[in-house]
């Protein structure tokens, strides 16, 4: 098999999503079930949120009219004729003429009233309040349906769920909800690996790997509203391979796979694969790390073929995985924060090549950003995730960068600060 030649990240994305047909799972949630979830239909307002009009200062509810000419040398005297909590039947009072209701923020206008006068624009004395500046039609006043307008599309299908959209979903009256929720399964291969909770305090077996790239992939697939299945290590046999890779597209949205794909002698992923009859292959990209990274399309479902070190595994996740599964979602990736840095010594990469290079951003004494790599090299070297806290990519048509240049990194942890 192998590769002489690899293709852009581009290139593949553009030529695999033209052979992904499969819709993946969608299922019906509660809105605390759903955070971080996409959302698989258009969403639309039942009712006017606020369902009514209600003042959005304490005072006075009134009528417009009635304040119209007052001044603090010329005011106008209203009666009070009682009193409007939050919570209160907008019917509890009708106002009438020369009438005024103290009100709370929040609180529904009385009938007839059309605004509101603040405390602070008003003397009062006894059950009578002096108006000392008039107030317009509506002034002072949220509006029925300010927030929301019955019938109003608020949220569309591909929209990921935040926080804050729990609360605006649960003010519209709707407590479930249907989302997307990608079933992927996760098949690890490899005579080298061990489970974590096979292995002893002294460590693995000589020669022998703990198989942490499975739940590097695990976290990024729960980082996308998906739902990861971990179906277990498979030695280095083709047709084991291909078995239980052809068992999981009959069950999973997608199938993320570790390990075997390298060039040569050891690309048994690849092989076992490409014996199901895929309608699209790939095999390798033109990044770094993660070159063997590949993806395959089988009956319309994606099978993606990641690097079994761990780095070279979250790479190709990044570039592959992740954007494919958002297209089944017809969803958008997040935002990534950036910062930009003075680099500290030069990067080297290869021409013809994205590199992902692993650094330390942090922001000197001097009130600079500089950026520092950590590793050039080593698919493998993950704890360069934990002690840096950035990415920076090397475009394909560029050697790298020199020391001294302003680049751009891509934050995956807070800014460190000098010395930390």
């Amino acid at each position: 098999m192998g590769f002489k030649e690899t293709k852009t990240v581009d290139q593949v994305l553009s030529e695999a999503i033209k052979y992904i047909k499969h819709v993946p799972r969608i299922i019906e949630v509660t809105i605390s079930e759903a955070l971080n979830k996409y959302i698989a239909e258009d969403v639309m307002a039942r009712f006017d949120v606020p369902g009514f009009n209600r003042s959005a200062v304490d005072g006075y509810a009134v009528r417009s009219i009635d304040t119209f000419g007052a001044s603090p040398t010329n005011p106008i005297t209203l009666r009070v004729v009682g009193f409007m909590a939050v919570g209160d039947d907008p019917g509890k009072y009708s106002l009438n003429p020369g009438e005024a209701i103290e009100i709370s923020t929040g609180a529904p206008l009385p009938v007839n009233a059309d605004a509101v006068v603040m405390y602070e624009d008003t003397r009062r004395s006894g059950d009578y309040i002096e108006v000392l500046r008039p107030v317009p039609p509506m002034g002072n006043v949220s509006r029925r349906g300010e927030d929301v307008r019955a019938n109003e599309v608020m949220y569309r299908r591909g929209m990921k769920i935040l926080p804050w959209d729990l609360g605006v979903l649960a003010s519209m009256g709707i407590y479930r909800i249907k989302v997307f929720s990608p079933r992927v399964a996760i098949i690890s291969t490899g005579n080298e690996l061990v489970e974590v909770t096979d292995v002893s305090s002294n460590g693995p077996p000589p020669g022998k790997v703990i198989n942490s790239s499975r739940f590097v992939i695990e976290g990024l697939l729960k980082s996308l509203g998906c739902e990861p299945n971990y179906l277990g290590i498979v030695g280095d046999n083709e047709d084991e391979i291909a078995k239980t890779v052809s068992n999981a597209l009959k069950d999973y949205d997608a199938v993320i796979t570790t390990g075997g794909v390298s060039v040569g002698k050891v690309d048994y992923t690849i092989r076992a694969v490409s014996r199901l009859n895929p309608e699209y292959l790939n095999h390798g990209l033109s990044i770094r790390p993660g070159r063997p990274n590949s993806i395959a399309v089988v009956n319309g479902k994606p099978v993606f073929m990641l690097s079994g070190f761990p780095v070279a595994a979250a790479t190709g996740f990044d570039v592959l995985v992740r954007p494919i599964l958002l297209h089944m979602m017809g969803a958008i990736d997040d935002p990534k924060p950036v910062i930009k840095g003075v680099l500290t010594r030069r990067v080297s990469t290869p021409v013809n090549t994205k590199s992902f290079v692993r650094v330390r951003a942090y922001l000197g004494r001097d009130g600079r950003v500089y950026v520092e790599p950590l590793a050039l090299t080593g698919s493998g070297i993950l704890s360069t995730l934990v002690r840096g806290n950035g990415i920076l990519v090397v475009p394909e048509n560029r050697e790298g960068f020199d020391e001294g240049d302003e680049v751009e990194v891509t934050l995956i942890r807070p800014l460190f600060m000098e010395g930390s």
